[in-house]
This record gives C-alpha cells, structure tokens and sequence, in this order.
C-alpha cells in the first residue's frame, strides 16, 4: 500500500486534508483494495468488479469511494506512476431523481377555503393572493411565468392564455371560469399598468409569491414549509394524472420539452394503476 501512503501524505502536505478526510481517504481505499488487492496497478477490468461488489452500497456511499478511487488515478498519472488512468471504470451511483413534495387535495381545499374567505370583502391583496393560487393549482404555470403574466395576456372570452415559457417555447395554457372571475375581480382594483400583478418597480417577484403562497398555508393551517409555487404546480399535475388525464396532454400543459419529465407523476398513481389491474384484468376474475 505504499502508493495509498504516498497519495495521503500529498493530500495532507498539498491539499492541506484533516484528519478526518485523511481517514476516510484511506478507509475507502482500503475497501476497494479488499476487491481488487494490487490497487496501484488494476487493470480497468479489474476495476470493475467493484460494480457487483459494491451495488448493495448507498448511492452516497458507492459516490464517495468512486470518488476516492478516481482521485487517487489521478495522482498516480500526474506523478509519473502509471501512464493511464482506469478511473473510467470505476461504477457510479444511480442518481435517483427526487420525487416532488406532494400536497393532498384535502391540503388544497382548506388552503382555497381560506383564500377565498378573505377575498369576499373584494379587499385587493386578498383578492391578489386568490388569483395568484387559482392561476398556479388551476392552469399549473410556473413561478417565473405567473408573476409576469402582462395584463393584457387575459380576455374574458378567451379562456386560455398563450405564454412564452421555458426556453423561449410558447404553449397554450387552459384557464378556468372560476380563475378568470377572480382575476376578473382582481383587475378591477388595478391602475394602469402592464403587469397583472405589479410591484412598486415591475411585476412582483418569485420570492414574494413564494412568501405569499407560504403565508396561504398558515393561515389555512398547514405547515408553511411544505408549500411553495413549485409544489402546487406538482399539485396541479399530479391530481390532473391521478384524474384520468393522459401523460402526453399533461406534459403539453407543464410545458416539459421532454416527456421524460412529466413522468415522474406517474408515481402518485401508482394506487389506482394496481388497484385498476386487480379489477380490469381478465385474470383478475379468474380468482
């Protein structure tokens, strides 16, 4: 393990590493050597046994290693020990995409009961705070698009607006009779001026619609931090799929260049798919 001491000792001297790194630097270079004992040397072929030895590992865990191990290629070539680098064939973790924070429709409901409560005085930044969640849960519009929405953008005979969006794409988005009387309500308090929802410099910004949607849920009794505008556009999709719409319209609603994307919604109906199976499928009545 001569190379591993050489590599920590210049990790400490040049890259100033702690202790602690030090430690972990060698921990994960001594468990790949377990699989492949002449480290120094591996073949790229050897190095790849890693991969099924290692695939019960956590995706963070499998990163770190392969991280470790690449780094320590590296020093080997730069330093004259080897004349390749096999680090390509090192495994890497399967990155996982997130699933996106969901709220129920039993969230949604009170946070619309709420909203709605306080915008039957017609009072303007109640009303305001109405339109602004109809438009994101109702026709599921992005933060950036919503807040820069110019007020000539709706007309009461037309109910649907024609935005450019992401990547400079226009789409058609459908608008519902109920969110165009509120927006309806909502213009009739305005002054002159191009954006829907201005500000004293411009429109308002995708941090304050942030701090309004936040301060909806509270008062609707649901914990501020698992709202944002992101979240009842995933609120939007994911009800809109779990109702029966088809991938291909939703992902023309969302806007997504690629239908890769809007399948992450799919998700949430996972329930309904099993449950349609166990009563549609011919098999099924077999039992």
């Amino acid at each position: 393990m001569a190379l591993v001491d050489r590599f920590l000792d210049m990790l400490a001297s040049e890259a100033g590493a702690s202790r602690h790194t030090l430690s972990a630097y060698r921990s994960d270079l001594l468990a790949a050597a377990k699989v492949v004992p002449s480290l120094g040397q591996a073949t790229m072929d050897q190095l790849a046994r890693l991969a099924p030895e290692w695939s019960d590992l956590a995706p963070a865990t499998l990163g770190r290693r392969s991280a470790a191990l690449r780094r320590f290629y590296g020093f080997l070539q730069e330093e004259g020990f080897r004349d390749d680098n096999p680090a390509a064939a090192l495994p890497r973790p399967h990155q996982v995409r997130p699933l996106p924070r969901i709220l129920d429709r039993d969230d949604v409901d009170a946070m619309f009961r709420s909203a709605e409560e306080k915008a039957s005085s017609d009072e303007p930044k109640a009303l305001r705070d109405l339109a602004l969640l109809e438009l994101l849960y109702g026709s599921g519009l992005r933060a950036s698009e919503l807040v820069s929405l110019p007020r000539r953008a709706f007309r009461s005979s037309q109910p649907y607006l024609i935005l450019r969006g992401k990547g400079d794409k226009e789409r058609l988005v459908p608008v519902s009779s109920r969110a165009t009387q509120v927006v309806e309500r909502w213009s009739a308090q305005l002054a002159d001026g191009p954006w829907l929802f201005p500000s004293r410099t411009g429109h308002i910004s995708r941090v304050r619609l942030f701090q309004i949607m936040r301060a909806l849920a509270g008062q609707a009794g649901i914990a501020p931090e698992r709202v944002s505008p992101h979240v009842l556009r995933h609120a939007f999709a994911t009800h809109l799929l779990a109702g029966g719409a088809d991938l291909r319209a939703l992902q023309t609603l969302l806007g997504h260049a690629d239908i890769a994307t809007t399948q992450i919604y799919t998700h949430v109906d996972s329930e309904r798919l099993v449950q349609l199976v166990n009563d549609r499928h011919p098999l099924a009545r077999k039992h």
